[in-house]
């Protein structure tokens, strides 16, 4: 990746946004134990009245015909606090 395309990831606030919010789901979906660099990672933005919200989304990669094992994480978009963790059945 050149410095040019880095600078102007940087100057992109919603880039910036949805890299900050995995950061800080990542870190806590590996405290609950989740292979990171294993899962199928999904970001889906969630409207609130707190403002822009990602729910954070870890499976497993071999997901068709399997239960169980994914853990969701809510973020808050400006202050990367993580708002919920929701684990799957």
């Amino acid at each position: 990746m050149t410095a040019a395309t880095l600078e102007a990831i940087q100057q992109d606030n919603l880039a910036m946004s949805v890299a900050h919010a995995l950061s800080a789901a990542n870190r806590a979906a590996q405290q609950h134990g989740v292979d990171v660099a294993a899962s199928l990672v999904t970001i889906v933005e969630q409207t609130s009245t707190a403002g822009r919200q990602w729910r954070i989304h870890y499976g497993p990669r071999d997901y068709i015909s399997r239960r169980g094992g994914d853990l969701s994480i809510v973020v808050d978009g400006q202050t990367t606090e993580i708002r919920q963790v929701l684990r799957g059945q």
